[in-house]
């Protein structure tokens, strides 16, 4: 039966299928399916001189030029991820620094570590509050234009909440939402801090923390971070997650 056969829903119903059929792989409406939703938020706090935030700035960098990590992206079935950046410092200063980008072969990789590169420090002062990221990076996920199987918030940072609401209530806020939270504390300044975030920060299903000594540590266990929460290796053990905390992990 040709089109002027059809009544009027049957033909409407038939062109919804055919635009659906015709959209690219993995979208669906307005949104695109990636296997991950990622936001990376970075310290920007007062405590955070121009060379350690350099050097957050070049390891985040170096990872996503790192072949391993396209490795980790490509271990899933969409093949494909999506990535912001965000800087952070007290309750309501908090400022997107790349904008949500997919991620899913080499020259998209190489273009978001450009981007880290290139990209202006956007915060210089204020407290140190991770409730406040937290809550940024929730409404960053919720207002993307991607679908992700999983949603993660890597916090990384030098010091523990001080500003704002309580970072465990914004993290139970954010686990309620299906959104896990994994960090990366930095124990230059706070030698306690990992044990901090292990009990005010992450959460959700497999979530974990890997603590660096100082800020020249950081490139490497960047690496090592964001290819465990890429992966979609299975849900760590308890076991596992204390190894992490002090800065190993299995290669």
């Amino acid at each position: 039966m040709g089109w002027l056969g059809r009544g009027p829903q049957q033909t409407w119903l038939a062109l919804a299928l055919a635009s659906m059929l015709a959209m690219p792989s993995g979208a669906i409406g307005d949104t695109t399916q990636v296997d991950l939703q990622l936001v990376l938020a970075v310290d920007a706090s007062g405590s955070v001189d121009a060379s350690r935030f350099e050097l957050q700035k070049q390891g985040y960098a170096a990872a996503f030029a790192n072949p391993r990590v396209l490795e980790a992206i490509h271990s899933g079935p969409h093949r494909a991820i999506a990535v912001a950046m965000m800087q952070w410092t007290g309750p309501t200063l908090q400022a997107e620094a790349v904008e949500w980008t997919l991620i899913d072969d080499a020259a998209s990789a190489t273009r978001f570590s450009d981007a880290i590169m290139t990209g202006p420090r956007l915060l210089f002062r204020g407290g140190t509050s991770i409730s406040g990221a937290i809550d940024h990076a929730v409404r960053l996920l919720e207002h993307s234009e991607f679908r992700g199987e999983r949603l993660v918030i890597d916090i990384s940072g030098d010091g523990a909440n001080n500003s704002g609401r309580s970072s465990g209530a914004a993290r139970d806020d954010a686990v309620g939402r299906d959104i896990t939270i994994n960090g990366l504390p930095i124990l230059s300044l706070e030698p306690d801090l990992d044990t901090f975030y292990r009990d005010n920060v992450i959460g959700g299903p497999g979530s974990f923390v890997i603590a660096v000594d100082n800020y020249n540590e950081f490139a490497a266990a960047i690496l090592r971070k964001l290819i465990l929460e890429i992966s979609t290796a299975p849900v760590m053990d308890r076991r596992v997650r204390m190894v992490l905390s002090h800065g190993t992990l299995p290669r």
